[in-house]
């Protein structure tokens, strides 16, 4: 049995976790253990057995037995309750950016058999993780055949997001913004799984997921600078236009910088801010 942690209240998670079970285990099925409110839409995990548990985690992985524990993003977990990992089973890490000095004082002694960094990570980070894992191996992921999209109009600018409404009032601002720079109006598409209140009429909304497939059509993506976004942006990173947020551990800013030093290095596009 693959059993993954994915804690943390977004959905980045989830979709890293889907992700990676596709890329690396064929979509074997797996049980993903999370508190994500996320997890709970059919269309996020798939295949995947969804359990949710309160309290401490090492009686919840007593019981599973997994011969393989995959463990997302924070090598102690989100609070430090795997500062150490149960005995007997194979230890998988996903290592995504983190605020590392933050989260250092949690990183515990947990060992792993192979970590695989997702993007790059800070220098002491992956020091950390070389002294703590067996094997330590770049992986792009590869997310799973979409079903047909919903379609969106030619000229739209789509702004994908999950997080709460002041969030998403922030990007339609940015996404204003960056469109009066440019001279134009387009219209506006949010794709999120609930329609905030207070959204301006003028723009639409899309309960899709996954968003992704939408990327190609739209003539400008306005988003956050979550792992996921900025991986699945990668080969339109010209109209990509990124507002990054603070996070308790993830690093959107310096996700955003690199991403930005991508287009202005290969002379496609404007840097935004």
């Amino acid at each position: 049995m693959i059993v993954c942690y994915a804690q943390g209240g977004g959905l980045g998670h989830l979709t890293r976790i889907r992700a990676y079970l596709h890329t690396v285990h064929a979509d074997r099925p797996a049980t993903v253990l999370t508190t994500s409110p996320f997890a709970a839409d059919p269309r996020v995990l798939g295949p995947h057995r969804l359990l949710r548990f309160s309290g401490p985690i090492g009686p919840v992985l007593r019981d599973l037995r997994p011969e393989t524990l995959v463990v997302d993003a924070f090598p102690a977990g989100i609070d430090g309750e795997l500062a150490v990992l149960p005995a007997g089973i194979v230890t998988v890490h996903l290592a995504r950016l983190l605020r590392w000095d933050a989260y250092r004082p949690l990183s515990g002694l947990s060992r792993f058999e192979q970590t695989w960094t997702l993007e790059e990570l800070d220098p002491e980070h992956q020091a950390h993780l070389a002294r703590r894992s067996a094997a330590l191996a770049p992986l792009s992921l590869i997310d799973p055949a979409p079903p047909e999209p919903a379609g969106i109009a030619d000229g739209t600018w789509l702004i994908p997001h999950a997080g709460p409404a002041t969030e998403i009032e922030e990007l339609v601002s940015y996404a204003r913004e960056c469109a009066a720079l440019e001279g134009r109006r387009p219209a506006l598409v949010l794709a999120s799984p609930h329609r905030p209140p207070g959204l301006p009429a003028d723009v639409e909304h899309l309960d899709v997921y996954p968003v992704w497939p939408l990327f190609a059509s739209a003539e400008r993506v306005v988003s956050a600078a979550g792992f996921n976004v900025v991986r699945q942006m990668r080969p339109w990173r010209a109209k990509h236009r990124m507002l990054p947020f603070p996070r308790r551990w993830d690093d959107q800013f310096t996700r955003a910088a690199r991403a930005r030093r991508e287009i202005t290095g290969s002379g496609g596009g404007r840097e935004d801010r």
